[in-house]
């Protein structure tokens, strides 16, 4: 079957990654997935939830967002502090994420605070979320490095990314674009480590059902996908990658 841009079943959309792209935040990243961009920023605060002070360690939460432009038809802004339920469902997923590759009880009594901003929505705004904001932690400690209690590839334990596979028209395809999202007859969002340790599989069928085989198949694509995307974060950070 033909996919937009003429992709192949098994090819990723071009995939970028901007650091550095805002002056204030310590770990800033504008993230391109074909016609998705995020904009993911890490600041550090000195300071931890009630539950956790006296400790001695530290957290990472998220928030996660769209833009009123970034859709077709305006996005109405979250008001009053309350979040959509799919806003809520996907921040979620980037805290879980993250904080799978964190050991927190050596990052000492700071929070890490990841916020991802979709610019501009073309499906996979939780994936690019996720892949851009490893990026963006790891730009973030590093500004901090000489005031961690232990160097940073002791508080990472792996580096995360994301991707989305899916049945469209009978055929597995990865990286989904919008149009093939919402006709596809499977959606599933893959987070694994660097090292191909999975964290979170999220797999529906959009009306329809699946086998077993079709399962492994979006696996086997999903794997081979995050295998790619960890290489370019890794090509991105450059001297900084930890690992």
């Amino acid at each position: 079957m033909t996919r937009p841009n003429q992709r192949q079943s098994n090819q990723l959309r071009p995939l970028t990654f901007k650091r550095k792209y805002t002056r204030n935040a310590p770990g800033s990243v504008l993230v391109k997935a074909g016609g998705t961009v995020v904009l993911c920023t890490c600041t550090v605060a000195k300071d931890v939830p009630e539950f956790l002070k006296g400790k001695g360690q530290g957290w990472m939460t998220a928030e996660y967002g769209m833009l009123p432009g970034s859709t077709g038809s305006r996005k109405a802004r979250d008001k009053a502090g309350k979040v959509d339920g799919r806003g809520v469902e996907i921040q979620r997923l980037i805290g879980r994420s993250l904080r799978a590759v964190i050991d927190l009880a050596k990052l000492g009594e700071r929070t890490l605070w990841i916020d991802c901003d979709v610019l501009d929505a073309d499906g996979g705004t939780r994936t690019a979320s996720i892949t851009g904001a490893f990026v963006a932690v790891v730009d973030a400690l590093a500004s901090i490095e000489d005031q961690l209690p232990a160097p940073i590839p002791a508080i990472l334990t792996d580096s995360v990314a994301a991707v989305s596979v899916g049945i469209v028209d009978g055929d597995p395809r990865i990286d989904l674009e919008y149009v093939e999202d919402r006709d596809a007859e499977v959606d599933l969002n893959l987070v694994m480590t660097g090292r191909g340790a999975f964290i979170e599989v999220q797999g529906t069928g959009e009306e329809a059902t699946y086998t077993r085989k079709q399962l492994d198949r979006l696996l086997d694509l999903g794997t081979a996908g995050i295998a790619e995307i960890t290489a370019l974060q890794k090509a991105a950070l450059g001297k900084r990658w930890p690992f």
